[in-house]
């Protein structure tokens, strides 16, 4: 893997000076209270570099690391394990994720909060999650040899995304995924037997 050159880098981090001042600004004041050119001024940028980097608008902003997390959930899938179901394998991708992000960002009941009682962000949020999903349930048909179009692949994928909102807020989050996961698994390994 080659190492980004000088130009490659410096948009990254232009790129992540935008989101972390972005998400600063929204949790200090709230997603209403700030605009973007409020953003840009706070990051030392235009406004016209602010949407170079981010096209689909403000809501992008709180979301910068969403082709990172689609690429980690269809890596869940082609580099399982020997012997680990599709099922596991997102489970522990998903439990991994939200665990880091507990361990070592403060803030993130404060993020979560932000996005669950913003509605802007609770729709960007779940356009995101259903592209997500069509990524995911590709990978899966493709590793399973299903056909693309086999609404099981979808199924599992929908579901496996949607266990996220269904335990987020929950006191026993860990759990009740691992719960959610072994319902997805046992109905997905007893539907897969003998491919």
């Amino acid at each position: 893997m080659t190492e980004p050159g000088r130009r490659e880098r410096k948009k990254a981090a232009i790129r992540q000076s935008l989101a972390d001042t972005a998400r600063d600004l929204f949790l200090e004041r709230g997603y209403d209270a700030v605009g973007v050119r409020e953003i840009a001024e706070a990051a030392d940028v235009s406004v016209a570099t602010l949407f170079n980097h981010f096209p689909d608008g403000k809501e992008a902003l709180v979301f910068d690391q969403d082709a990172d997390r689609e690429a980690a959930l269809v890596a869940a899938v082609h580099n399982r394990p020997a012997g680990r179901t599709i099922p596991q394998a997102l489970r522990q991708s998903l439990r991994d994720e939200h665990s880091l992000q507990i361990r070592t960002d403060p803030r993130f009941a404060a993020f979560l909060h932000l996005i669950d009682t913003t509605p802007p962000l609770r729709e960007y949020a779940r356009r995101m999650w259903l592209r997500h999903e069509d990524a995911l349930a590709a990978a899966i048909a493709t590793d399973t040899g299903l056909p693309t179009d086999d609404p099981a692949c979808q199924a599992l994928a929908h579901f496996a995304l949607e266990a996220v909102a269904l335990v987020r807020g929950r006191d026993d989050a860990e759990a009740a995924l691992d719960r959610v996961f072994a319902l997805l698994d046992t109905g997905w390994t007893s539907l897969t037997q003998g491919y």
